[in-house]
């Protein structure tokens, strides 16, 4: 890997082809690239490389309880890296992506992949960022993580990721500021019904206007009714005697 880190300015669209093939390079090598991306700056690595995956999380100072999630150019992709795709996943795809929303899913089995203890599951998402696209269907999925210091505030320009990762990453892409810290919500689809697991860019309302009984962040379902009636019959029997 590269000792002194490259610095692109992207922000020109003429500069863009050569900072994709040295980000394919780098990636190649199983560094890490910073990329722009709609929400925050984020660090990435080919999320197919189990070291690259292991250098983006020592970069962070982040255990391997804590995967990253895989960014993804189209959502025709999902359906290679994830499967038993319900129907409410694929539509909240179809409706918010491109864009802050990241949904986890069930991991294909078949893929030679370490993200890290995942439980068979893979977050993913396709960021609404022309630069993060292009690299992205350049190189394929990349495992992309907040690209900050555990515990740091996330960056929001190029710089502000280079002073907190330094040469721990090897290419940073420079897009221009960030307009916000907000993250991308996070569906967990593997459950039912679905479940918010971080509130982020995405409100709540426009989710449920998809899926209709989506549980926010540490709401619990509602009891059924018939379960009600059950419990209510069965509070009223006397209780039995003991012989």
């Amino acid at each position: 890997m590269t000792d002194v880190s490259d610095f692109i300015d992207v922000s020109d669209p003429a500069a863009l082809e050569n900072a994709v093939a040295r980000a394919r390079e780098v990636l190649a090598d199983r560094g890490c690239v910073v990329l722009p991306t709609d929400t925050v700056y984020g660090i990435g690595a080919d999320a197919f490389s189990p070291l690259a995956v292991a250098v983006l999380l020592a970069a962070k100072g982040r255990s391997r309880t804590m995967p990253p999630p895989v960014l993804i150019a189209d959502r025709r992709v999902m359906a290679g890296l994830a499967y038993d795709v319900p129907e409410e996943a694929e539509a909240l795809a179809e409706r918010f992506w491109p864009g802050a929303l990241t949904l986890i899913l069930k991991s294909q089995p078949t893929l030679t992949w370490d993200l890290g203890e995942t439980r068979g599951t893979v977050a993913l998402r396709v960021p609404d960022d022309a630069v993060a696209r292009e690299l992205l269907y350049a190189v394929g999925p990349m495992a992309v993580s907040s690209a900050n210091r555990t515990g740091m505030d996330a960056a929001t320009t190029a710089d502000a990721a280079r002073s907190m990762l330094g040469e721990s990453v090897a290419l940073y892409l420079d897009a221009g500021p960030r307009e916000s810290r907000d993250p991308s919500t996070i569906v967990d689809c593997t459950v039912t019904p679905f479940r918010v697991a971080r509130q982020g860019s995405v409100p709540l309302e426009k989710l449920r206007a998809v899926v209709p009984d989506l549980l926010a962040e540490g709401e619990e379902p509602p009891v059924a009714a018939e379960r009600i009636a059950a419990d209510d019959a069965a509070a009223a029997r006397p209780a039995d005697r003991e012989a």
